[in-house]
């Protein structure tokens, strides 16, 4: 990822066009150039803007929100990008997948992985003061995760606002089958290792995730609220990366492994 200041152009983003050239990037699998420079006049808010316009396409085309995504949890990479905050992006039903799935090369447009600790909710969370231990209660279970993340945008040259206009470089997620309970397993010190064809690409810990993440699960929940599309029960939120993110190559396979939480696999079919 990379932050690189650009000059902004005179006016408004123009934030239709910019939205339907991300939903045509994925329609056609051929990514784009980066619009920072177009979004720049607005900001992080005019990047957010686009996001919930192809979101609100999508549901109008039938796609069902199931959850949402946190990112950026690491602070050294936000000091990368510039910010100070995570950012976030919303899941579909159409891009959850489950452990031992192949995914279809295409799919997903320059995919990389990471590890993540999935939280699926009992109760609604709708309330931007909502308290830790609010959070906690609404817990149902855990589930060990891989985020499979992609870029619209060329060559993966993005900034903050490239990758929160490109509803957080979300591609698809997968969620492992054996739930756990939540005062099972100390998330903060639960080791992660990611393995692709069988070598160690990526390690990591609950506490890189923003010091635990319920911490960033936390964020998101009064995030989401304070905008009105809060989290519901039943739905996932993916609390961010345990370690770094890495390549995904056609004919690979992955798993991540999450003390406590178990395993989760994927596989990518070949070209």
């Amino acid at each position: 990822m990379t932050a690189t200041a650009e000059r902004a152009p005179a006016g408004a983003p123009d934030i239709p066009q910019l939205a339907e050239r991300l939903r045509r990037a994925e329609r056609e699998g051929m990514p784009i150039e980066p619009i920072r420079a177009e979004l720049a006049d607005g900001g992080i808010a005019a990047a957010y803007e686009v996001q919930r316009v192809n979101e609100d396409a999508w549901i109008a085309e039938g796609r069902r929100v199931v959850g949402r995504k946190i990112g950026l949890t690491s602070k050294a990479v936000q000091a990368q990008m510039g910010v100070d905050q995570p950012d976030f992006g919303v899941l579909f039903a159409d891009m959850c997948l489950s452990d031992g799935d192949t995914m279809a090369v295409g799919d997903v447009l320059q995919p990389r992985i990471e590890a993540e600790v999935a939280l699926v909710l009992k109760k609604d969370l709708p309330r931007a003061d909502t308290t830790l231990p609010e959070l906690m209660a609404a817990v149902d279970c855990l589930l060990p995760a891989i985020e499979i993340v992609g870029s619209r945008i060329r060559n993966w040259d993005i900034s903050i606002l490239d990758t929160i206009a490109d509803n957080a470089s979300c591609g698809r997620i997968v969620t492992g089958t054996r739930p756990v309970l939540p005062s099972a397993v100390d998330l903060a010190s639960a080791g992660m290792v990611v393995e692709v064809d069988g070598r160690v690409v990526s390690v990591g810990s609950g506490a890189a995730c923003l010091g635990h993440p319920y911490r960033a699960g936390l964020w998101l929940v009064r995030r989401m609220a304070e905008l009105e599309r809060p989290l519901r029960a039943g739905e996932i939120l993916m609390t961010g990366a345990l370690g770094p993110m890495v390549d995904f190559r056609p004919g690979s396979s992955a798993a991540a492994t999450i003390q406590g939480l178990g395993q989760v696999r994927i596989n990518l079919e070949e070209k």
